[in-house]
């Protein structure tokens, strides 16, 4: 996200691309990406033919902002908190491209034919009211039910969308649900932050099993924001995860923790923690700094330290999340912080994913920084606690059953 880094699909998606998730993960025995063939223009393919991600990469702006249908799978993925008088929300839309490999034969031709899926997540947490809300969505990019453009930032699904405004800079968030919806302006403060080395978040050890990742940290927000029969109008701060990539999330890892982190000091923080089966952190875990200006700084995994001093378990699937709070901290730059749930339940299950459930909730920010009180607020996203993790393979090979 992703970052919840990257790779992406419903936090699913959240990412897991390289051979790994959304966050970068190395680990013994990782199988490598396969690869097929070395293009004229020296581009990497898998043995599908979609491109891999490997260094180096240099991201050109907007038009990176727009889907890369080369890419295996791609998400783009929006955080943040808005305000309304003296009522507080944490909203979450994302929206998640999984190609499929192209097929010959009977009906291969047909304008029904699904070579790429679009899934919507949009989850409310209204943190005054102390309610959580999810809904989901899916649908073929087919007859313009739903689609991603590649010349132009604009990703749909029937009448909810992200994309540019005509000024090519605010971005616009239009998503509803049965009893509640977002109607939101976002406006980049600082320029776009590129994670990892090289302009690839690589995941996990072996070639192209990585992503390419970046986020726009600080998008101050606009706009309404409907809740049952009530139009509120809204302002607060997004963050925004684009992530795009081929790979898969090997068998030897179960999932993810991501932290985006916005503090009152005018700092942002992403870490990602890929975890294995066996219990241990893949190295290839990482994070970026970013200082008040806009200057960023990459994080290797022995930079920062994060662990959670409770447990929660869900109701609904059993899974253990860690819970309570995660204490986090940055040794190097003088940061300790403690991340709070504004509620403790904030778990999305995703009928259209399989039943795919992670955590994905807003959190409040205290701590210190050199020394100097800070306080702040963040989103985290905890996958691979209830049954497999978003983009392990058999997960995509079902959707080629799509059509």
């Amino acid at each position: 996200m992703s970052a919840r880094p990257i790779a992406l699909a419903a936090v699913v998606l959240l990412l897991t691309l390289a051979a790994a998730p959304k966050a970068p993960a190395r680990g013994p025995a990782v199988p490598t990406s396969p690869v097929a063939e070395t293009t004229s223009t020296g581009a990497r393919l898998d043995r599908d033919g979609f491109r891999l991600a490997v260094p180096p990469y240099t991201f050109q702006f907007p038009i990176d902002h727009a889907a890369h249908p080369q890419f295996r799978t791609e998400w783009w993925y929006y955080t943040g908190h808005l305000r309304a008088e003296d009522h507080r929300f944490g909203y979450e839309l994302t929206f998640f491209r999984v190609a499929l490999p192209v097929r010959t034969g009977v009906g291969a031709g047909s304008a029904w034919r699904a070579q790429q899926v679009i899934f919507r997540h949009l989850a409310l947490t209204d943190e005054t009211g102390r309610k959580f809300r999810f809904d989901e969505k899916a649908s073929r990019q087919a007859l313009d039910l739903a689609g991603a453009d590649s010349t132009r930032y604009l990703v749909w699904l029937g009448d909810d969308y992200a994309g540019l405004e005509p000024d090519r800079i605010t971005h616009r968030l239009v998503a509803a649900a049965p009893d509640y919806g977002i109607d939101l302006r976002l406006k980049p403060e600082r320029p776009p932050v590129i994670h990892g080395r090289d302009g690839v978040s690589q995941k996990s050890a072996g070639e192209g099993n990585a992503s390419h990742y970046y986020s726009l940290t600080r998008l101050p927000t606009l706009g309404r924001l409907t809740l049952g029969k009530d139009t509120l109008a809204v302002e607060g701060l997004s963050w925004m995860d684009h992530e795009f990539g081929s790979a898969r999330l090997s068998s030897t890892h179960t999932g993810w923790d991501w932290f985006s982190v916005q503090l009152s000091d005018g700092r942002d923080l992403m870490l990602y923690r890929m975890r294995m089966v066996d219990g241990r952190l893949d190295t290839c875990s990482s994070g970026t700094i970013v200082e008040p200006d806009g200057r960023s700084r990459h994080l290797a995994v022995n930079e920062f330290d994060s662990h959670a001093v409770a447990q929660w378990v869900s109701p609904r699937t059993g899974g253990r999340y860690p819970g309570g709070w995660w204490e986090v901290s940055v040794p190097g730059d003088s940061l300790q912080l403690r991340l709070t749930p504004a509620l403790e339940d904030q778990e999305l299950v995703s009928a259209t994913m399989g039943g795919l459930a992670y955590w994905e909730g807003s959190v409040r920010v205290t701590g210190k920084h050199a020394g100097q009180m800070v306080t702040g607020q963040g989103y985290v996203e905890l996958t691979g606690y209830v049954g497999p993790s978003p983009f392990q393979t058999a997960w995509v090979d079902s959707l080629g059953q799509v059509h």
